[in-house]
């Protein structure tokens, strides 16, 4: 299963501090020089698909590929990579002639705006745009601003600083994304993983309040950038069960650990395993089960 990044597991990795100073209630930021943290990492650079609790804005210079799913995007020279917390990626320098810069930053930091509504950060893109070099040195201006602005005693630099991270996003935007591989070798191994990441994803259900928001093979697909059959034809290769049967045993497992262990009503066991009928839940556990939730939880 992929791993989850956290901010503490960055800054761990990374061998580096927070910013010292920062109001939780604006959300978390910070801007890197890549080189820096290049010298700190081991030279082996081995980094695991993992999907990433904040945003993540880089200006890549140097080669280099990124990974998504089945998608791999060959980096020449200079790139400009958006990375969000619902898509997981690989990012694999192939030179240690790496410079560039990056900043991270939360969901709180750009709030009100809603990342996950732009174009640029909706499934199935591929956020990885190639630069020329008027455009790198735009880029550079003003993640180079970023970094004078985070270090100066501007009383409203963190105003300033989600201007320039919206600057960024919207030069993102009006850029053309770059030519996308297929790797067929490994793409099938990389979608049954992610599959696996996403459904996990969704579990353990704390509170009757939650509801899965996957459901269907299609809502997998979708969300992988992925054509349904395609999905399902991989994860019987890799897996041998179909994407609805793999579906069907996690939210069995989870309805009887629900049953067993909590006192919620079966109806609202039912709602969170997103079933809007509780008849179709009880008829869908007996199929699986071989009797009722309510046999079951006795």
């Amino acid at each position: 299963m992929l791993t989850r990044s956290s901010l503490d597991d960055f800054y761990r990795q990374a061998a580096v501090s927070p910013p010292e100073g920062t109001a939780k209630e604006i959300g978390h930021f910070n801007v890197f020089e890549t080189a820096a943290l290049f010298a700190k990492a081991s030279e082996e650079r081995v980094m695991p698909y993992s999907r990433r609790d904040y945003y993540k804005i880089s200006w890549i210079h140097g080669k280099s590929r990124a990974e998504y799913a089945d998608k791999v995007i060959d980096i020449a020279e200079d790139a400009l990579l958006f990375a969000t917390p619902r898509i997981p990626y690989h990012w694999v320098p192939e030179t240690m002639l790496q410079t560039g810069m990056f900043c991270i930053f939360t969901t709180d930091f750009l709030a009100p705006m809603v990342l996950e509504e732009l174009p640029l950060f909706q499934p199935g893109q591929a956020p990885v745009f190639e630069l020329s070099v008027q455009e790198r040195g735009e880029v550079e201006y003003i993640f180079r601003k970023m970094l004078r602005e985070l270090d100066s005693d501007y009383k409203y630099k963190y105003d300033l600083l989600r201007n320039l991270v919206q600057e960024l996003i919207h030069y993102g935007q009006k850029l053309q994304p770059m030519s996308v591989v297929e790797q067929p070798h490994n793409a099938a191994q990389r979608i049954s993983t992610m599959f696996v990441e996403l459904l996990e994803r969704q579990f353990p259900l704390d509170n009757p309040l939650q509801r899965l928001s996957l459901r269907t093979p299609a809502d997998y697909a979708g969300r992988l950038s992925v054509h349904v059959n395609h999905l399902n034809k991989v994860l019987k290769e890799i897996v041998g069960k179909t994407t609805t049967e793999l579906i069907t045993l996690r939210v069995i497992q989870e309805a009887k650990v629900l049953l067993k262990q909590t006192n919620w009503p079966v109806a609202d066991v039912a709602y969170t395993l997103g079933f809007d009928d509780l008849a179709h839940f009880s008829n869908y556990f007996k199929k699986q089960v071989g009797m009722g939730p309510t046999g079951f939880r006795a």
